[in-house]
């Protein structure tokens, strides 16, 4: 009798890989952001990158960082967290996210009201931004846990943030 495969991926491995893969699917020039929502059997519940609301042509819509909110992307994109929670196949309370980026104070509100118990990040990038030390803070009163994941294998998740 054979042994089992010791080396296979962990549960944080295989989502973390799926939300970078997913990330790809975002036509933002400057980040791609993925979001993978579990629930407590590790069955996948939704997906999401960032990008603009569905039926919002990505033509007609600027994709530029810098100018005036309703000249940028801001007033208009949907974060790839957002975006796993609208396309979740059953209610998300009690799941976990993998995410490629820290969530922003927005994104950060809508996994708490979700019933999301546990975001794990691959980068944490904007840190000391105002919106991700509020996020910090809100889900810390809402007892939200949240971790860095530490890759074991060698994928840059910072390439394309």
């Amino acid at each position: 009798m054979s042994e089992k495969n010791k080396d296979y991926l962990s549960w944080d491995e295989c989502f973390m890989q799926i939300a970078y893969v997913i990330s790809q699917r975002s036509k933002d020039p400057s980040t791609q952001a993925g979001a993978v929502i579990v629930d407590e059997n590790n069955v996948v519940v939704g997906l999401g990158y960032n990008g603009f609301p569905r039926n919002c042509s990505d033509d007609k819509l600027p994709w530029t960082r810098e100018g005036d909110f309703l000249n940028s992307k801001y007033a208009y994109v949907v974060h790839a967290e957002e975006n796993a929670v609208y396309n979740a196949n059953k209610p998300t309370t009690g799941c976990k996210v993998y995410t490629s980026l820290f969530p922003c104070n927005e994104c950060a509100k809508t996994l708490i009201q979700c019933g999301i118990n546990e975001i794990i990040f691959a980068s944490d990038k904007y840190h000391d931004n105002d919106e991700w030390v509020a996020s910090r803070k809100l889900l810390d009163l809402a007892g939200v846990k949240y971790r860095h994941y530490i890759p074991k294998l060698k994928i840059n998740f910072e390439k394309n943030e």
